[in-house]
């Protein structure tokens, strides 16, 4: 009697998109195989440890929400261990003027109805109430393919405090010319479901201790292989089925009822599927590092304004940087560049004066794609035109923008597009 052959799932990609596939397909008894071209899972959400600095740090610095349900339920679904988020019990969100050097702490209450914005204690200083009606506007522009800029008044002292740095940091795209859909789609999933939903978040002992690490070791339990140092050359396509899977080091044969997901950046996919529409625009993000732990009491999270520092995160061991649609940061030398967020870090976390520590400027060129409506525009679905072969990334249709939370949905939408294509017959056929 011959042995009854298992489809299987080959996941093109160990970033969070394609892992996120792979969990939910692996934890659904498929028999998943997932093929990494580098040497390590986690893409553009891992950490590693950097000499420069002697210190792990992850390759960008995140924040998440407690409404961010997928990225929550991809931690439950991976087995991570409690407390790898750390934050607030409160949504409380600390800010800092450069400028004039004023503090406040924003302080939305925790349901839905927006009591917190008439007490002048928990709002931005200086703003009015009706000022946070400004936003309705997005949703309205939401509907018809509209920019921000479009939707709403980009000027005054709220936007500079509050709107400017909360939708620049969740866009990664200057707000004015972003789109208000993805922009709607944020603010409905945070701010709009209440202060429960909008706790900062933080991996304070790294990505990859949070999310890749667990994720790889749910895999393992649940018999998925994982293959590192496996380029992808080419798919071999034939009777409209996926057929072949070419690597740089041999290739993959798919039998008839075998899938793949492809979690791959938006241009290599772009590459391997000839046709395929993708964003062609992306923005970058610049990310400082200086080996200086914070001192006692500092927040997790401070926002900045009136400076280049955007976002500082007081982790542990580290004062971190965030700087948002940074390509205007590009060409400065990284040198200049540390010295002037050093400055400006010093004086916001009681370090004035210090020479500067050690440092690492991180500078990632298409960190995301550009959220304007006409890159939106062309993110695909996850189903493509080949029945056996689905997309996942943070770059395709999720109506977020290029988020940890965009990507973990993503992975999880195409593990039901090849779960419910011909898989699912022949595993019935199998069982």
């Amino acid at each position: 009697m011959g042995m009854v052959h298992v489809p299987t799932i080959h996941v093109l990609g160990a970033g969070l998109a394609g892992l996120s596939a792979a969990l939910r397909l692996a934890k659904a008894g498929r028999r998943v195989v997932v093929h990494e071209a580098a040497k390590q899972a986690g893409g553009r959400c891992r950490s590693y440890f950097d000499p420069a600095l002697g210190l792990t740090i992850d390759n960008g610095n995140h924040l998440l929400l407690s409404g961010n349900r997928d990225a929550l339920d991809f931690l439950t679904l991976a087995g991570a261990p409690d407390g790898v988020l750390a934050g607030p019990d409160e949504a409380a969100f600390a800010f800092a003027d450069l400028a004039t050097a004023e503090r406040w702490t924003l302080r939305p209450n925790a349901g839905r109805l927006p009591w917190w914005v008439l007490d002048a204690r928990r709002r931005v200083p200086g703003s009015r109430a009706r000022d946070y009606l400004a936003p309705l506007g997005i949703f309205r522009g939401a509907t018809r393919s509209a920019t921000i800029g479009e939707s709403m008044a980009c000027h005054g002292l709220l936007w500079d405090r509050l709107w400017r740095p909360v939708l620049l940091a969740a866009l990664n795209t200057e707000p004015q010319e972003s789109d208000a859909g993805l922009a709607a789609t944020i603010l409905r999933e945070t701010l709009g479901a209440g202060g429960r939903a909008c706790r900062p978040l933080v991996a304070v002992e790294g990505l990859s201790a949070a999310f890749i690490d667990p994720a790889l070791a749910a895999l393992g339990q649940a018999g998925a292989e994982v293959r590192f140092g496996r380029r992808l050359r080419a798919l071999g396509i034939e009777g409209g089925r996926l057929t072949r899977l070419d690597f740089a080091d041999g290739a993959e044969t798919l039998g008839p009822d075998d899938a793949a997901v492809m979690a791959v950046p938006a241009w290599v996919a772009a590459d391997l599927l000839p046709g395929l529409e993708t964003p062609q625009s992306h923005r970058s993000i610049v990310n400082a590092h200086f080996a200086v732990p914070p001192k006692p009491g500092a927040p997790l999270l401070l926002g900045v304004v009136g400076g280049v520092t955007e976002w500082l995160f007081s982790y542990p061991d580290r004062l971190s940087v965030t700087i948002s649609g940074a390509d205007r940061l590009l060409d400065v030398p990284r040198e200049d560049l540390a010295r002037t967020i050093w400055d400006e870090v010093s004086r916001l976390s009681g370090f004035a004066g210090d020479p500067l520590p050690r440092w690492q400027i991180v500078k990632e060129k298409r960190a995301t794609f550009a959220a304007t409506p006409a890159e939106a525009a062309r993110r695909p679905g996850a189903r493509t035109h080949i029945p056996n072969l689905a997309l996942a990334g943070d770059w395709t249709a999720t109506g977020l923008p290029s988020t940890i939370e965009g990507a973990i949905r993503s992975g999880a939408t195409a593990a039901q597009v090849v779960a419910s294509t011909g898989v699912n017959a022949a595993l019935r056929g199998a069982a």
